[in-house]
């Protein structure tokens, strides 16, 4: 940002393989702001810069990394990002690219095909059709956005981006929170509802959701997630007292059939005891001690009435659930017990090939991908 350029992960990735280039780059800014001859002394000092007097840990490196590094030395000019760039070029070049060495696979992932032109496009192409936003205009239209992260393809990429986009909607929510959606804006509204809907919950579980959920709710934002077990969270997480951390933030819990009892007991531990009457009849039968007598024998039976206390609900209960029924604890504590529609046969048939979309141009785009042709006269959302 400070070079005037917006950061993608191109530019990453390429900074990444070569940070020369940016301590350069940004030297050549920053320097002429303080003094307007310091460029023209490191360019002298680059033109004296040989192998034999250049240190060992800059080995390797650009001689104008070398000429900054003699030339800062000498002088008292503090910035932070120049810092922290002297320090990245300070490691020998080949320990720096070892540290790094990790992050280029997944950065080739997002810099190539067609994700790339996604996630990092051409601001300045003037031919490229596709409307470019961000979260702070989709949250002033009030508009639906639908991000396919395709997890079950390539889950590593999946989470890259879905933390990255988590963790710029949590920058977005904090600036909501402090000035409102408006700001900047002549006109003035009541921050909007912010509905977020996670399926796959666990794949997109990271530490910088955290935040959204626990303080998002200041800004509007509404988290709904979906998931299995509470397994995959605290696996995804890698620590069972930050996966409590995020269970203990959503107020409502609906609870489909579940076969891991940690998760059940999420929802019945939340629960009170009840009591519940119960009957119990019993009879007996005494035989006389006067053997002359008139009676041989006395019986008697008995109706009792208890009262015990169970658990409102068994996790049994769950664990047996049929499809499309849930248990749901809604409104502070209301258990619920839910029924949910199916389709039937008939409409499953009905809707095969077909992909239902709230953007035609996208629906028609999916079909066309997946070599899925309706018959004639066939439509997807109105258009045929």
């Amino acid at each position: 940002m400070a070079l005037g350029q917006r950061p993608d992960y191109a530019r990453i990735a390429r900074h990444v393989i070569n940070i020369d280039e940016l301590f350069i780059d940004y030297a050549r800014v920053f320097l002429p702001s303080h003094d307007r001859q310091a460029w023209d002394n490191v360019v002298r000092i680059a033109g004296g810069i040989t192998e034999k007097n250049t240190p060992r840990n800059l080995q390797g490196r650009d001689s104008y990394v070398v000429a900054l590094e003699q030339y800062l030395s000498t002088t008292r000019l503090h910035d932070t990002i120049l810092d922290g760039l002297r320090t990245a070029v300070r490691y020998d070049k080949t320990y720096f690219d070892k540290i790094v060495a990790s992050l280029l696979p997944l950065l080739e992932k997002l810099t190539t095909r067609k994700i790339s032109q996604l996630l990092a496009p051409d601001y300045g192409d003037l031919n490229d059709p596709r409307p470019v936003f961000n979260w702070q205009q989709a949250i002033r239209q009030r508009a639906i956005i639908y991000v396919g992260l395709d997890a079950l393809s390539d889950a590593e990429i999946a989470a890259a981006v879905g933390n990255s986009m988590f963790a710029d909607l949590v920058s977005v929510a904090g600036h909501i929170y402090k000035h409102g959606v408006m700001d900047g804006l002549p006109q003035t509204e009541e921050n909007p509802a912010i509905n977020l809907h996670c399926d796959e919950f666990s794949e997109l579980m990271g530490d910088e959701f955290i935040p959204l959920i626990n303080k998002g709710g200041g800004a509007g934002v509404e988290v709904t997630a979906y998931t299995q077990t509470l397994s995959d969270i605290e696996a995804r997480i890698g620590d069972r007292a930050k996966a409590d951390q995020v269970v203990g933030n959503f107020n409502s819990r609906i609870m489909m059939r579940v076969r891991e009892s940690a998760t059940v007991e999420l929802l019945t531990k939340q629960l009170p005891q009840v009591d519940v009457l119960s009957n119990s009849i019993s009879s007996g039968v005494t035989d006389s001690a006067d053997a002359q007598g008139n009676i041989s024998f006395s019986s008697n039976t008995q109706d009792r009435m208890s009262s015990i206390q169970v658990p409102l609900l068994e996790p049994a209960s769950l664990v047996q659930l049929p499809k499309g029924q849930a248990f749901a604890l809604l409104e502070g504590g209301q258990l619920w017990k839910l029924r949910i529609p199916l389709p039937g046969r008939s409409t499953r048939s009905a809707d095969a090939g077909k992909h239902h979309t709230h953007s035609p141009l996208y629906g028609k785009t999916v079909r066309q991908h997946a070599h899925m042709v309706g018959p004639p006269g066939d439509s997807c959302n109105g258009e045929k």
